[in-house]
C-alpha cells in the first residue's frame, strides 16, 4: 500500500514553504464509475480518524473511521469491516442490508473480544469507540450505513438538464444527541432513567460522558459490569448504568443511483462542524476533482481559524495535540459518479482489477520520515 501512495506522499510532503505536516491526501484514483479523493488531516496527538477505499471491477467500497477515546477502534475497523463485508457477501451472493448488518455486529463482536482479551494490562480500552459510516456502490445501487455523527451527503442536479442546479441530499442519519429526535430517542430507551440525556457544558450528552449514541466499542457504556469492575474504577469514576446506552445498530439507506447523481461526501464530523451540506457540495461541484478532498478540508480549516479570527496558515503551524482545541481530526472522501465503467477521463484502473487505499496511522510521522528519506 505504501508503495501506491509514494508519489502523491512525496507531493504533499516534499518540505516546501507553506507544507501543513499533519495534512495527508490521494489526489485522484479511478474506482469502477469515476474518480475519487481522499484526504486526513491530524488534529489530536494520536491520529483517531482512519478513511479507507476499496475499489474492484463490480464494486466500491468506502469508509470513514471516527475515533474517539483513541485509536484503537478506528483502526480495528479498517483491518475488519471489509473482510467482514466480502465475507458475508460471498456467502450470500451479493451485497445487502442483511449482510452490512451482519458486517457491523460481527466488527462490534470482534472488538469486545479484543476488549476482554487487552483490558487487564489496559483497562481503559473498555472506553475507546469509533463512529462507522460506511458506503457501497455495487449494480448501480448505493449503500450507505453508520453508525455515530460522520456523514454521507450526495450531490445531484435537480433535473436531468445540464444546466441546472446542484443541491445537496444526506443520506446518513447523526446519531448525535445534540439532536432532538435522537435525544427523545434515546429517552425513550431508558424510560426509567432521567439522567441518561443531560446537558453539560454548553452541549447535550449520555449520561454527561458521550455525544454519539451509536458506535463500535465504547463497551464500557454498553456492558455495565465493565465500569463497576475495579480495573476499571483505576483511573475513572463508577458510572450509574443499569444496562446497555450505546448501541451498534446501523441506519442503512439503499438507493438505486440515477444521472443526476454526481458525486458524494464522505466524511468525519471535523468537516461538517465547520461546512453546511450545501456549502461542502457547492466546493465540490465548482472546483476541479484533482485534490478536492483536500480542498474541503482546507475550506473547514479555514472556517475554524475564522472563528478564532486567525488564519489558516497559523493554525497549520500549530502542532498535534493542542491543534485539537481547534479543529477535530478531519477525514474526507469524494467518490465521483460517471454512470459509466471506467472513468470520466478513460483511462483504466492503472490495470489493477483490485485496488485499496488506506489513511496513514499518523500522518505526523509520516510526514517526518518522508522529510528525512
Amino acid at each position: 500500500m505504501f508503495e501506491l501512495c509514494w508519489r502523491p506522499l512525496q507531493w504533499c510532503f516534499g518540505g516546501g514553504r507553506g507544507v501543513d505536516e499533519l495534512l495527508w491526501q490521494m489526489d485522484l484514483k479511478p474506482h469502477a464509475s469515476g474518480d475519487y479523493s481522499i484526504a486526513v488531516v491530524q488534529a489530536n496527538s494520536f491520529l483517531e480518524d482512519q478513511g479507507q477505499v476499496f475499489t474492484s471491477p463490480s464494486a466500491t467500497y468506502v469508509g470513514v473511521y471516527d475515533g474517539h477515546g483513541g485509536p484503537e477502534a478506528s483502526r480495528f475497523i479498517t483491518h475488519h469491516l471489509f473482510p467482514l463485508l466480502h465475507k458475508f457477501a460471498t456467502e450470500q451472493g451479493g451485497l445487502s442490508e442483511d449482510v452490512i448488518r451482519k458486517a457491523f455486529d460481527a466488527t462490534e463482536q470482534e472488538f469486545f473480544h479484543l476488549v476482554k482479551q487487552s483490558w487487564p494490562a489496559q483497562p481503559q480500552i473498555a472506553s475507546v469507540g469509533s463512529c462507522c459510516l460506511f458506503g457501497a456502490i455495487s449494480n448501480d445501487v448505493l449503500y450507505v450505513a453508520n453508525l455515530g455523527d460522520s456523514r454521507a451527503v450526495l450531490g445531484r442536479r435537480y433535473s436531468g438538464q445540464a444546466n441546472s442546479p446542484v443541491v445537496a441530499q444526506r443520506l446518513s442519519t447523526d446519531h448525535n444527541v445534540g439532536v432532538e429526535e435522537v435525544r427523545k430517542e434515546v429517552r425513550a430507551l431508558h424510560p426509567d432513567d432521567s439522567h441518561i440525556v443531560v446537558y453539560t457544558h454548553g452541549v447535550w450528552r449520555i449520561k454527561g460522558i458521550i455525544q454519539v449514541s451509536r458506535s463500535i466499542g465504547d463497551v464500557y457504556l454498553k456492558k455495565p459490569e465493565f465500569n463497576r469492575h475495579p480495573l476499571f474504577l483505576q483511573y475513572r469514576s463508577p458510572i450509574p448504568v443499569k444496562g446497555p446506552v450505546m448501541t451498534a445498530e446501523p441506519s442503512i439507506v439503499v438507493r438505486k443511483l440515477n444521472p443526476q447523481d454526481m458525486f458524494l461526501i464522505f466524511a468525519s464530523d471535523g468537516l461538517w462542524e465547520h461546512l453546511s451540506d450545501e456549502a461542502a457540495v457547492e466546493i465540490v461541484f465548482k472546483n476541479p476533482r484533482v485534490g478536492i478532498a483536500k480542498r474541503l478540508v482546507r475550506a473547514a480549516i479555514q472556517e475554524a481559524a475564522r472563528k478564532r479570527e486567525m488564519r489558516y496558515e497559523d493554525i497549520k503551524r500549530i502542532e498535534k495535540g493542542v491543534r485539537r482545541h481547534f479543529h477535530d481530526d478531519i477525514t474526507v472522501i469524494v467518490i465521483y459518479l460517471d454512470h459509466s465503467r471506467g472513468s470520466q477521463t478513460g483511462r483504466p484502473m492503472d490495470g489493477c482489477l483490485f485496488d485499496s487505499t488506506s489513511a496513514p496511522v499518523d500522518i505526523f510521522s509520516l510526514s517526518t520520515e518522508i522529510a528525512k528519506a
